[in-house]
Formats: C-alpha cells, structure tokens, sequence
C-alpha cells in the first residue's frame, strides 16, 4: 500500500515537472519570436539629421576597426522607387552636343532627379550624388603613360640571368633603413600588400589625383587617423608652421594646427596674406573638392594628437624643440619658426596636451614625380596699395586666351573650375598651383595649399571669380554639377554637411558651422547667375568635355 501512494506520488511530481518545461518552452519560444520580429522593423527616419546621425554611426564602426575593408569603404544605397527609374539620366543625355538645348531639357531632368531623391525617405544624399551620373562620366581609358607611377616590372629580373635578381624575384621588398621603431617591410609586387599611402601614389593618373570610387580611399583616411607617429620634423618653406609626421611604414604626412576656435571670423580689415591658417579649412576644402567632383586635392583628415608625445617628446627638430613652452594656464604649447605667425605671441598650444589637427597625405617624392609651379594669371599683388593687371583691365582674359598654355585644350577651363571652388570656400590666397611635369600640359591642376579658406561667412569676395566673369567660359559637366548641387533635394549644404561628417574631428565638434554652410548655398548660386550674365552677353560660354580630355576649344576673344 505504501509503495503504491509512493508511485503515485512520484508520477504526479514529474508529470507537474513535464507541464512546467513544457511551458517554459513556449514562453521563450514567443519571447524569441517577438524579439526577431522586432529586429526586422526598419527605424523610421522622416528628417535629414536622423540620416546625417546615422551616417555619423556608420563612419564611427569604421574609423573603430582596424581592418576595414572595401566593402566598409562605402554604403548600399536605397532602392529607388519603380516610377522613378525613368528619371534615371545617361551620360549623353546630360552633356548634349548642342548648346542651346541645355537650358530647358536638361535642367527640367536635373529638376525631376532632385524631386525623386528628395520623396526617397532616409535616402543619403551624398550617396545619391555620387549615384547621379554626372559623377559617372565616361573617362578616357587610361594607357600606361597616364599613370603618374608604376611598380617596376619584374621580368627584367627573371630574365637578367642574374642569380641574385632571380632569388628575389616576387620576393618581399628589402629596406636598407634600420631606424627603430619602423615595422618590418612585407611589400611585394602583389598590391594588397602595400600599405596605404602607395596605393595612393600608385593611384594617381593624368586626368585625376585620385579615383573617388577607389576602397583605398577610406583606408588611407583611416591610416592618416590612427597611425602611431614616430617623428615629427618642421617643413620648410611656407609662410606659417606646418609640420611633418612620420609612421610605421614609412609613409608621411602634413600636419596644419588649430590655432583659433572654428567658429572665429576672420576680421575684415585683416588683409588676405595676413590672415591665420586653419586646419578644419584644410579638411572642409578636400570634402568640397571632392563634392564638386574635382578629386585634386590629396585626402585630408582630422585627428586629436598629445602635443606633449607626439610633437615634444620625438621630435629631431632642433629649431622646434627650442620653441615648446608652458603657458600661464599650464597648457603645453610651441610657435616653431617661419615666416609668419611664428613666435611667443602666436602660439599653437593644447589643452593641457590635446591639440586638433589636419593631416594631409602627401604627394610622391619630387624625385620620383616632379612637379612645376605656374604662377596663377589672376594672381593677387599681395600690396596693400597696389592693384594687379587683371583688377585694372576688364579685357584681361583675351591677352590670357592668347597665352600658352591657356590658348589651347583645357588649362583655361581648369583655372575656372579652380576659381569657382575658391569662390565657394573664400580662398582669395591662390598665387600659384601645380601639375605633374610628367603629363605636360595636358592634366589637371592640383589644387594645394587650402588654409586660408573658411575664414568669412559674412561676406563674400566677388573678385575671387575674376577667371569666370572675364573669360565667361566654363566647363559643361562643373556647370551641370552645379545646377544640381543648388535643387533643394541635392543642396551644397547638406551634402557637405554629411561629407565632414565622416572625420573623425566632427565628433568633437562640427567641422564648419551653419553660417559656413549656408554661405555655401549663396555662393553657388551667384556663380550660377554669373554665368547666366555671361549667356545673355555670348554664345560661346560652355565648354563641351562630352569628348573627354582631347578637344581643344577656340580660343579667340569674345
């Protein structure tokens, strides 16, 4: 009997424990059921700051992992719509031969593109300006002589007969440098081994610095960064302090220091050659350049260094060394020596020791890749009394088309494309720019040296579009970027405004306040109304490069 209320017993109590589990299960089944459903719902996003945020997101994880790859280089873009698939416009049809028709046809589709993309909720704007196929044009194919460097071909080894040449053949690229602190070089003829920088250099051909499309792009930004310095020297030559930093793997970079708060105004009765030089400047030109679809000037980045560490404490530079100090408020600081802005009065100091900066990726050495220097026609006569030629003669442009090398193919064109970014970021400190003697006259200009742009949102400087206004000649793909980058779905603002926010520096704070950006839209559209001035004067105003970079253009007088 008692063996019989024991079994009893014991089948209750596992029978209670079966309905137990039992139902445990389906608990956490419904918990994880609602969870993944949950996961699938995309986030709503009804306004372009939850689109800048996100953007912001998305370049934080990148900028954190230290193997990005060329899929982390860039984001998928949105699906558009089926009914907007007709708006989608080819190459041709956006440059057409015939002038006259670009006015009504073309900016009509240009204005339907803007409304599509601007219906396209959480739609990144820079993505679809990148999209857009005025940025897709049709190049040139490039031969061997349009590449600024190549690798050395190995087959001269092999075939040297050289028992030495042919050991090594493939083999890893020996440095004779034994300086401490450098990694061992595993570079072979392979590129994915190469670090970088000579990617970079590599990269580089006649008709661009480099190919916006190309994932080493944002490895190069990620590895001016977050690289470790290993020396730091002053660069020669130059009005103001400008450094050099060395890393790892030998590759190098131009340093530009904050030396006053972002938001600061240039005072309007500095004169142009006296004004500071401005790291976010450097950083904001690049984003522009390469908004405008330029690609001609080398990647800048932002970046927070230790002045203590990273300057101080490694630097071989006697003449540096000499100039660091610490403030009254315990702040480490340094001037450096150079022409201007270099003494105790003008310090670059940290906050105790974390300075903002720009890095710049530097260009190949001038032994490898020379480059010449052309004084830029509308050059500044840097004389508080006195005017230069172009400021007196209004006809200044017709003995200009005369001139070589701007009497023929597109030198002219350039300088204008360079003058209209000027005009947009206030850069009135342009005497000079450079090419690559390789590519001889038939290249484009490297647009260098940035500093001194970003300094008024108050006003603008009509004179910087002296090459415009003179000349009335422009290119017909910057003209059609143009019209674009002013409708309201693709505004030069916003755009901008999402670029910068990939540094790194546009965590601490924005890299170029509301009132910058805002100028920027004012001053695209005075361009867009001086060349509408120049249309209703001359015929002859657009400069067709539907033909790439080989047609020469008219150069007589208008």
């Amino acid at each position: 009997m008692i063996r019989q209320i024991r079994g009893r017993s014991t089948r209750s109590i596992y029978l209670v424990l079966a309905c137990l589990s039992l139902a445990l299960h389906l608990l956490l089944a419904f918990f994880c059921l609602t969870v993944l459903q949950t996961a699938c719902v995309p986030p709503a996003s009804s306004s372009s700051s939850v689109g800048r945020a996100d953007t912001l997101q998305r370049q934080s994880s990148s900028h954190s992992s230290s193997s990005s790859s060329a899929a982390s280089s860039s984001h998928k873009l949105p699906t558009i719509p089926q009914n907007a698939k007709h708006l989608q416009l080819t190459a041709k049809e956006l440059l057409p031969k015939d002038k006259d028709s670009y006015n009504d046809a073309t900016e009509k589709k240009l204005i339907q593109v803007g409304k599509v993309i601007q219906k396209v909720k959480g739609h990144s704007k820079l993505e679809a300006l990148f999209k857009h196929p005025l940025y897709n044009l049709p190049r040139p194919e490039l031969q061997e002589d349009d590449w600024l460097l190549r690798v050395k071909p190995t087959t001269h080894a092999k075939d040297s007969g050289n028992e030495e040449d042919s050991i090594n053949y493939d083999s890893q690229w020996e440095s004779g440098s034994q300086e401490e602190g450098y990694d061992k070089l595993n570079w072979t003829s392979d590129v994915e081994t190469h670090p970088p920088w000579l990617r970079f250099h590599l990269g580089i051909s006649r008709w661009e610095l480099y190919d916006r499309k190309d994932p080493n792009l944002a490895k190069l930004s990620h590895y001016l960064a977050t690289q470790r310095i290993l020396g730091v020297v002053q660069k020669t030559g130059g009005t103001q302090l400008k450094l050099l930093m060395s890393f790892p793997n030998y590759g190098q970079a131009l340093l530009k220091p904050m030396k006053q708060a972002r938001d600061a105004e240039t005072d309007v009765n500095l004169f142009y050659f006296s004004d500071f030089e401005r790291h976010n400047a450097e950083i904001a030109a690049f984003h522009l350049d390469r908004v405008l679809g330029f690609n001609r000037i080398p990647p800048v980045v932002g970046r927070l260094i230790n002045v203590t560490t990273d300057i101080k404490g490694i630097t071989t530079d006697h003449r540096l060394s000499r100039t660091f100090f610490t403030s009254p408020a315990g702040n480490v600081c340094f001037y450096g020596q150079c022409e201007y802005y270099c003494s105790s009065e003008h310090p670059v100091c940290g906050t105790p020791h974390a300075l903002e900066v720009s890095l710049a990726a530097m260009l190949p050495d001038l032994t490898l890749a020379p480059r010449r220097s052309w004084r830029s026609p509308w050059r500044r006569s840097y004389s508080r009394t006195k005017l230069a030629k172009w400021e007196k003669d209004p006809n200044y442009c017709d003995t200009v088309k005369q001139t070589p090398p701007y009497s023929h193919g597109t030198r002219l064109v350039d300088l204008i494309d360079m003058a209209v970014l000027d005009f947009l970021m206030s850069n009135m400190d342009r005497h000079h720019y450079e090419t690559f003697e390789k590519f001889g006259n038939e290249t484009f200009l490297l647009h260098l040296d940035n500093g001194r742009a970003f300094g008024r949102h108050s006003q603008d400087e009509p004179s910087i579009l002296a090459p415009l206004k003179q000349c009335c000649r422009i290119r017909r793909s910057t003209l059609l970027r143009l019209r674009l980058l002013s409708l309201q779905g693709l505004r030069l603002s916003d755009v901008m405004q999402e670029s910068l926010l990939q540094d790194p520096l546009a965590q601490v704070a924005p890299l170029l306040s509301e009132a910058h950006l805002s100028a920027l839209d004012r001053r695209l559209a005075t361009i867009l109304q001086v060349v509408q001035t120049c249309q209703k004067m001359h015929a002859d105003v657009i400069y067709n490069d539907l033909e790439g970079y080989e047609q020469d253009y008219d150069p007589q007088p208008h």
